[in-house]
C-alpha cells in the first residue's frame, strides 16, 4: 500500500463529501460536521511531505494529533483518538488480523472517551462490523469490508441516538444516518480502493 496515496484518497473523499456530511449533520446535529471534517482533511493534506518520511505508525499519530488540533466539536477528539490508538496498536506492516485487533483497541479507546457503545448511532456502529469482517478474514475481504462499512453507516438510520447532540431529538433522529458513521465509512471505502 502506498501510504501517501491512501492518505490522499481518504482525505480527498472527506473533502468531496463535505456538503453531504453537513446535510446529514443539519438533520440531527449542529450542522458543522462536514465543514469540520473538511478542515481536518485539508490540514492533513498540507502535511503530505511530512508523511513521505514517516512510518505508518508515525503518520497515524501525526494525523491523529492534527485531527485533535484542527477539527472542531467532538469529531476532533474522536477521530484523533482513533488514529493515535491505531498508531500504537498496529505493527509496521499490518495483516487483516492486526487491523482487526487495532480497531478493537480503537473501539475500546473511543468507548472510554465518549462513554458510547455499539448500537448508539455513532461511528462505533461502523468500526465494530468492520473489525468483525477483518477478524473473520476470507475471500474478497477488501470488497466485503468496503461494502460492510457502507451498509453499517446506512444502518445507523434505524438506530436511536443515545449519545451526542442527536440524542436530544429522541425518535426524530430515526431515519437519519449518523454523520460520523458516514465519515468513517467514506474513509474505509477510500482506503479499500487504495490497498
Amino acid at each position: 500500500m502506498n501510504l501517501n496515496a491512501a492518505i490522499q484518497a481518504a482525505t480527498q473523499t472527506l473533502i468531496d463529501h463535505a456538503d453531504e456530511l453537513t446535510a446529514l449533520d443539519q438533520a440531527i446535529g449542529d450542522g458543522d460536521h462536514g465543514l469540520n471534517m473538511r478542515r481536518g482533511a485539508l490540514a492533513i493534506q498540507a502535511k503530505s511531505e511530512t508523511f513521505a518520511s514517516q512510518t505508518l505508525n508515525e503518520a497515524l499519530r501525526t494525523m491523529g494529533m492534527t485531527c485533535m488540533s484542527t477539527i472542531g466539536g467532538s469529531s476532533g477528539p474522536v477521530f484523533g483518538t482513533l488514529l493515535v490508538t491505531l498508531s500504537k496498536e498496529l505493527p509496521a506492516e499490518p495483516k487483516s488480523s492486526d487491523l482487526a485487533r487495532a480497531l478493537r483497541g480503537g473501539i475500546a479507546a473511543l468507548t472510554r472517551l465518549g462513554k458510547a457503545e455499539v448500537g448508539q448511532k455513532t461511528l462505533l456502529d461502523v468500526l465494530d462490523p468492520v473489525a468483525a469482517l477483518l477478524e473473520a478474514g476470507g475471500d474478497d475481504l477488501v470488497s466485503r469490508v468496503k461494502q460492510g462499512a457502507a451498509e453499517a453507516a446506512q444502518a445507523t438510520a434505524t438506530l436511536p441516538a443515545i449519545k451526542g447532540r442527536a440524542s436530544f431529538l429522541g425518535d426524530r433522529a430515526l431515519g437519519h444516518v449518523d454523520p460520523g458513521s458516514r465519515s468513517m465509512a467514506l474513509i474505509i471505502e477510500a482506503l479499500c480502493e487504495n490497498v
